[in-house]
């Protein structure tokens, strides 16, 4: 089998980069069955692309029962003879077990986070094969699934499955850099850097524009503080980054990080307000829900990725919230440079939840005790504790991201449990940034913010509760492009016929209810959406971006407003 130049072929850690890399992305042989190994095979897939993506060349759907087999040859990555050579996978949704050259070398559970196998012992001289079996219960299980559903339709999407991030190799030493924490102490001037390693003392090197600005040792697995005098803090106005080189024995790694602080605090008139880098600053949002009408979770290209954020930057908007979706860490990478905070939402889970528990809220102020696991879907205890599980590796992974400023455990009661309690234990692991406990609906008066999801009805804002007022969704007005839409059905909370109707909508929502509401404490809001998703055609762009619905002036005429300089 020959391999056409790889898809995504960038390099898919930029906080942690080596100069060996093989990328494995490309044309595979897949084959779907009842769970034995494949005598031959169905055909090719494109990976990182799920069989049910049209970019993978496949066109299938993987049902709960079935397993999706992968198979290619590759030799292993160039580098000094002798170490360590590790295979790679960015995500595979939902479980998967791997073998190389018949031998197992591991497996994993969960649909959203990375993995990674020593395949060392397995390697032999020359070619070499690597296997990977699949299954996916989708949502009939309680796997983390985010908006996937096999019963597709408004606010639900396409189910996907299998691999959907980059497959790479890397080559390293016996003793190598396993991971980076670089935690920005702006109050301190410093950055507090953390070599995690079995053994060993790094030397680090900090670099501003190309210029070493200091140095350090540390012993593997310790923390130490490195002085940054007069340290230029990140911002979206201002997205400067240092970057680090960390050399450990014959290991050298690249990275780097962002002076900036997240936190809450009282205005000038006591009104709390989220903070970056000690001073009140509005976040002004929108959804983003992470879908390519080609690649579903994937997207088509690096370059796809920073369109969205460029677009959106240019617009006016200074935050995106992921919405129950993990990214490849490009883009957050691409956040970082390009100057765009990120809401992180966790990834949904549990059983079939209550129609009613679920949307009675969005009518009625009802609020019901989360620690009720069965209402929530939230019986089985197995997984409550996956879930647990994820939100701490989330957290590990993602810790380094500069522009993340908020952690959004549960949205609208989906798959929600215990949320006061897992905003403590949030709380605990990040305490760098601030904490949105439940998105919508079922407030548990826990965390850092006061979030509502307002739609159908005016936005009126409540009476004050100590925590940081945020509009976390609102909007949603759909518009059909004609030429531009993914099917034939229309799913938006408010449907409009013309570009005029929904731009005097919209600027008529923003000045009579969103901009008076920021003197009275909102301090962010996140409007729906970036882009239409399939039904759903409320995006400020339609789902193949190629039209945006507004015109961009009119668009910035509103974001403009949304800042703590400019309110009635």
């Amino acid at each position: 089998m020959t391999h056409d130049p790889a898809p995504l072929p960038e390099y898919p850690r930029p906080q942690l980069v080596r100069d060996s890399y093989l990328n494995l992305n490309g044309r595979w042989r897949y084959a779907v069955n009842d769970g034995t190994r494949p005598g031959s095979y169905d055909g090719d897939i494109v990976v990182p692309y799920s069989p049910e993506a049209p970019l993978s060349g496949v066109g299938r759907q993987l049902r709960p029962g079935e397993t999706l087999w992968y198979r290619r040859s590759f030799e292993p990555p160039a580098g000094p003879a002798g170490g360590r050579v590790i295979l790679h996978f960015g995500a595979v949704d939902q479980t998967c077990r791997v073998w190389v050259n018949d031998v197992e070398v591991g497996g994993h559970t969960g649909g959203y986070l990375p993995f990674s196998f020593d395949v060392t012992d397995a390697l032999r001289e020359g070619g070499n094969t690597l296997d990977v079996a699949v299954r996916d219960d989708s949502d009939t299980g309680w796997h983390a699934r985010g908006k996937q559903r096999l019963r597709r339709g408004g606010i639900w999407y396409t189910a996907q499955s299998g691999i959907w991030q980059t497959v790479w190799a890397e080559r390293v030493p016996e003793t190598y850099v396993e991971r980076l924490t670089l935690t920005p102490v702006l109050a301190e001037e410093c950055v507090e850097v953390t070599v995690h390693a079995p053994a060993g003392e790094a030397a680090i090197e900090i670099l501003a524009a190309g210029e070493v600005v200091a140095r350090a040792t540390a012993p593997a697995g310790s923390p130490v503080r490195v002085p940054l005098p007069g340290a230029r803090p990140w911002s979206p106005e201002d997205p400067f980054l240092y970057d680090v080189t960390v050399t450990l024995g014959a290991d050298h790694v690249r990275g780097y990080f962002g002076m900036r602080s997240f936190s809450v605090g009282p205005d000038g008139d006591g009104v709390p307000r989220l903070l970056l880098n000690g001073r009140p600053y509005f976040h002004a949002g929108i959804l983003d829900q992470g879908y390519w009408p080609d690649g579903l979770y994937t997207p088509p290209s690096d370059e796809a990725m920073v369109d969205d954020i460029v677009m959106m930057k240019q617009l006016g908007f200074t935050m995106l919230r992921k919405h129950i979706k993990i990214e490849p860490l490009r883009w957050y990478h691409h956040c970082d440079r390009l100057g765009m905070l990120v809401w992180q939402d966790l990834v949904n889970g549990g059983e079939t939840y209550r129609p009613l528990v679920i949307t009675t809220p969005a009518i009625l102020p009802l609020r019901l005790d989360d620690r009720r696991h069965h209402r929530f879907g939230r019986a089985d205890a197995d997984g409550r504790a996956a879930f647990e599980s994820e939100l701490r590796e989330t957290v590990e992974h993602l810790r380094n991201v500069v522009g993340l400023a908020v952690w959004v455990p549960f949205n609208e009661g989906w798959g929600q449990f215990d949320a006061a309690r897992v905003a403590g234990e949030l709380a605990r692991l990040d305490p760098t940034r601030t904490i949105d406990h439940a998105s919508g609906w079922h407030d548990q008066g826990a965390g850092d913010l006061l979030s509502l999801h307002v739609y159908f009805r005016r936005f009126r804002p409540p009476r004050p509760d100590g925590r940081v007022l945020v509009l976390s969704e609102y909007g949603g007005y759909s518009l059909p492009v004609e030429g531009h839409t993914w099917g034939e059905k229309e799913f938006g909370y408010r449907r409009y016929r013309t570009a005029a109707e929904l731009g005097e909508a919209f600027v008529r929502l923003h000045e009579e209810q969103i901009v008076p509401a920021i003197g009275k404490g909102l301090s962010a809001s996140v409007y729906t959406q970036l882009s239409d998703v399939e039904d759903e055609l409320n995006g400020l762009l339609t789902y193949d971006r190629a039209e945006l619905k507004l015109p961009a002036d009119l668009i910035r005429s509103v974001t403009r407003r949304l800042t703590f300089h400019d309110h009635p």
